[in-house]
């Protein structure tokens, strides 16, 4: 899947054995497909963990009679310290483009959208030039492949976020699931009393019993799709060998912050994570002991005593994390516990987009707080405060992002808590807050994250002054304007 050295055309990625999966899955019925992806265990490697193979049946199972099902890529990468979903399109977009058509063939799809960033400008070029191969190899027949090019927005690979945008509309989460509502909008009858969605843009959604014309839409991320044509071609017993039972497969993992060398390295599930520290990461920077490690934005920190842990669904949730998207940052001990805090609760800030009034204006509560608190200008209440917004940060969310406050924050406070009171004495000395933003780059020189953050308002405009709104008002006001 993470080939040793790009795929440099399509011939390359045949000569090691590429396109059998494709091969396979046409010469078989789309439930074989679809019942060999759930024997081999393959679970979701965009975040939740969910069983690929079930989610699949799930879709196919809310086909519409009249139209076809859609079949989408996300490629819209943002969780900060994760870049493996661009180290795999960079050296072999031809798996993932494989994994996709194998979707559209199960799914009896016509239409494959790979939605991506725009700024994701050498991916973009990559993916383009792969697509018009296989579309010269005849791989995709009467399917079609086209690109949305998103925003930067961290939502946007929100899974419902994302089929916003394709729709047309910023990237702020729907309540209904891509299997219940995708890409295809079926606008009912307005005069039929009982037709009506409920929705402002009177849409049907699938229905969750019996048939609707309203058809749903797979979304996957791409390292998911990635592993599908192995599974396909060669089998699930084969998946199965590797890895463990509950979690095979292989796995891959970015590894930032306090190391010799930022990298992105596939393993087998089950490597512990010491062991992809010092294989992605060269090991811990010389002079620098591990304080903690992230988990991308997502997760539970992880302290020193844990750095055992079987990189596993089942193992991290043992001890109250998640492997999220695999992105770990090494925090060193030249960090402030609340200054990691304090940019975590940032980013998610910013990047909340209003819908849930608590996720916006609690988090940026929380964020402020941290940040006083890091200036060594805090006292006991806004402690107290904190925690208190932490329990109401995810009151009615729609999305995940809110739960992350609780989650990562809350994790760094009850880990880190004799370190933060220490804080509120009079006389200590202040720390910046922790730069925390999604990565744009790794290299040989390192990695780089997106400065631009640096000036982007909880309005999600850039510069030196915030509306006062919410990206939901403003973008709704824009709408207006245009009207």
């Amino acid at each position: 899947m993470l080939p040793s050295e790009p795929y440099r055309s399509l011939d390359d990625y045949l000569a090691a054995g590429g396109g059998l999966g494709l091969s396979a899955a046409r010469a078989v019925s789309s439930e074989t497909v679809i019942e060999e992806l759930v024997a081999s265990g393959l679970r979701g490697r965009g975040g939740a963990g969910f069983p690929t193979g079930v989610k699949w049946r799930t879709v196919k199972s809310f086909a519409s009679p009249l139209l076809h099902t859609s079949v989408v890529v996300n490629a819209a990468e943002g969780e900060p310290g994760t870049f493996k979903d661009r180290a795999i399109l960079r050296a072999n977009p031809y798996a993932v483009l494989e994994g996709a058509l194998i979707a559209a063939i199960a799914m009896d799809a016509r239409s494959i959208v790979i939605a991506t960033k725009a700024a994701f400008t050498e991916e973009l070029a990559r993916l383009r030039s792969a697509v018009a191969e296989v579309v010269a190899a005849g791989w995709c027949g009467d399917i079609d492949v086209r690109f949305v090019e998103g925003p930067s927005e961290y939502l946007f690979g929100e899974e419902t976020a994302m089929l916003e945008v394709i729709d047309g509309r910023p990237p702020f989460p729907r309540i209904a699931a891509p299997f219940r509502r995708g890409v295809v909008e079926v606008v009912q009858t307005r005069g039929d009393a009982e037709s009506g969605s409920g929705l402002s843009a009177n849409v049907q959604m699938a229905q969750t019993e019996g048939q609707s014309m309203a058809p749903p839409v797979l979304v996957n991320n791409v390292e998911t799709m990635a592993n599908v044509p192995a599974i396909i071609a060669r089998g699930a017993a084969w998946f199965r060998a590797i890895g463990t039972t509950e979690s095979p497969g292989t796995i891959v993992c970015t590894v930032t912050g306090a190391v010799q060398r930022p990298g992105v390295r596939e393993v087998a599930m089950g490597t512990t994570l010491r062991a992809v520290i010092d294989l992605a990461g060269g090991g811990v920077q010389a002079g620098r002991r591990v304080v903690a490690v992230m988990v991308g934005v997502s997760g539970a920190v992880l302290v020193p005593d844990q750095l055992d842990v079987a990189l596993t669904y089942e193992s991290m949730a043992s001890i109250g994390s998640g492997l999220g998207s695999a992105g770990f940052i090494v925090v060193g001990d030249d960090l402030e516990p609340v200054s990691v805090a304090a940019g975590v609760s940032h980013f998610l800030a910013i990047e909340s987009c209003g819908q849930c009034i608590r996720c916006k204006e609690d988090g940026s509560e929380i964020a402020s707080l941290l940040g006083k608190i890091a200036r060594a200008d805090g006292g006991e209440s806004d402690l107290q405060s904190i925690k208190a917004r932490l329990d109401t940060v995810a009151d009615g969310a729609r999305c995940s992002l809110a739960s992350q406050q609780q989650t990562v924050v809350g994790s760094l406070l009850s880990n880190f808590e004799s370190q933060i009171k220490a804080r509120l004495h009079p006389g200590v000395t202040p720390v910046d807050v922790h730069f925390v933003a999604a990565l744009v780059d790794i290299d040989e020189h390192g990695a780089t994250c997106d400065v631009s953050f640096a000036q982007k308002q909880p309005d999600w405009s850039y510069g030196t002054a915030d509306s006062g709104k919410k990206p939901v008002e403003r973008f709704a006001d824009h709408r207006a304007d245009e009207t």
